[in-house]
Formats: structure tokens, sequence, C-alpha cells
């Protein structure tokens, strides 16, 4: 399985407002691993930059003065990204640049339904919590040191170790125990269940234990527990 992991900078968060992309970056996976395929450009938005976005990813006017406009890049694009599923944080603001761009050029929207969210992922798994992209590295410790802005294609690889550790690993469907069907269940006639030499030692202090002892005998000798207990 193909999937396209994407991220992308702009001069605002408003396309309706006129604001427009000035970067893209994409990074192949094949069956969840990343191949080094990647796709990278920066693009010039032919209008100014806001010192606001400028303070996010560090791209300035006079350096994108002389990158390709979007339509001399989409074809390229296009092609890198085919048909697959776009794994992307936050999709609606991406994809809204995206079809954006393609309208402008007359043409086809890439449909919503391509996109793989990974900001709802983390919200359904992580609800109440940070879900941006740093606090998701955090939560996985992945090494994000070198985001001193944000930029396209370093977010991408971000993105892909994040998205790969929500779904449980970077190889979440390899099975590397003999005692397992290659769909993962258990074949009865070959599981050992292990035992433990040893049991535990007690998580409970003496102190602890004396403590509740001493609790369950303020209760009075008719407590339900007590009959159950003896």
């Amino acid at each position: 399985m193909r999937e396209i992991v994407l991220d992308t900078e702009t001069t605002g968060l408003s396309w309706a407002d006129g604001d427009r992309l000035v970067e893209i970056g994409c990074l192949e996976l094949l069956n969840h691993v990343a191949t080094g395929n990647n796709f990278h450009v920066y693009i010039n938005p032919e209008r100014d930059m806001p010192q606001e976005a400028f303070n996010v990813h560090g791209l300035s006017a006079e350096f994108l003065s002389d990158k390709p406009v979007f339509a001399d890049i989409a074809d390229e694009f296009l092609a890198f990204v085919a048909d697959d599923p776009l794994v992307i944080h936050n999709a609606s603001f991406d994809m809204g640049f995206i079809n954006w761009e393609l309208k402008l050029l007359g043409r086809s929207e890439i449909p919503a339904s391509r996109a793989v969210d990974t900001l709802q992922i983390a919200r359904r798994k992580f609800p109440g919590a940070q879900n941006n992209l740093d606090a998701l590295c955090r939560r996985f410790n992945i090494d994000n040191s070198g985001r001193t802005f944000h930029g396209a294609l370093l977010d991408s690889e971000l993105l892909a170790e994040v998205y790969l550790e929500m779904r449980g690993g970077r190889q979440p469907g390899l099975v590397l125990d003999a005692s397992l069907n290659l769909d993962g269940t258990e074949a009865a006639e070959q599981v050992q269940r292990r035992q433990r030499p040893e049991p535990l030692p007690p998580r409970l202090t003496p102190e602890e234990v004396e403590a509740h002892d001493a609790f369950i005998a303020t209760l009075g000798e008719d407590a339900l527990w007590l009959s159950v207990k003896g």
C-alpha cells in the first residue's frame, strides 16, 4: 500500500483571503515504511510575505522570488501523489490551499476522501491533550530538535514517524512469533504457556497492609467482604 505524507507552508491562514502556498513537502510510504522517495518544492506566491507567516517558516518574499510558481510544478506534484491516500495533519487546511491553487489553474480538485487526517486520529486517541505536531513528537519521544522553523519536508518526516506510532509502530503487522498464524491469531497446537518461575514480590509495604487491616477492623464484624474472606 502506498501512502503520501504531506505538509505545506503558506503566506497565512486563509486561501479565501488571498493567502498562497509557498512550500510543499511529501514523503512516500510503502506498507508503512518510508522509501526515501520524496517531493519537495518552494513556490513563488506572487505576493508579499506577512511578518506573522515569516515568523513561522522563515521563508521571505525575497527568497521565494526566483522560485517556480504553482503552475510550473503542478504536474510534477500531481504525478507524485498520484491517486494514493494523503496523510496530513489538519488535512482541511492543507487540502484547502492545494485545491485552491488547482482551481486557479482550472484543474480538478483532490477529493477530501483521500486525506487521512492525523489530527483527527490524535484527538480520538488522546482526547483533551495537546495534539499539535510538537506535542505528538514529545508523546512518542521523536526528536524534533531541528524544528526551529516549520518546514514542509521536515514536518512531513516528523509526521510520518508520528503516524506510524499512532498505527502501532513502524511495522504494526509484522509477526515474528512462531506460535502465531500469519493473521496474528494463536496457533493452538504450538502455543506453550510460559509460567513465571517465582511469583512477583508484593507491591504493598507491611505498613500499608497494617493500615488496611486497621481500617477494615473499624467497619464492624458484619461487613460483607469479611464474611466473603472468611
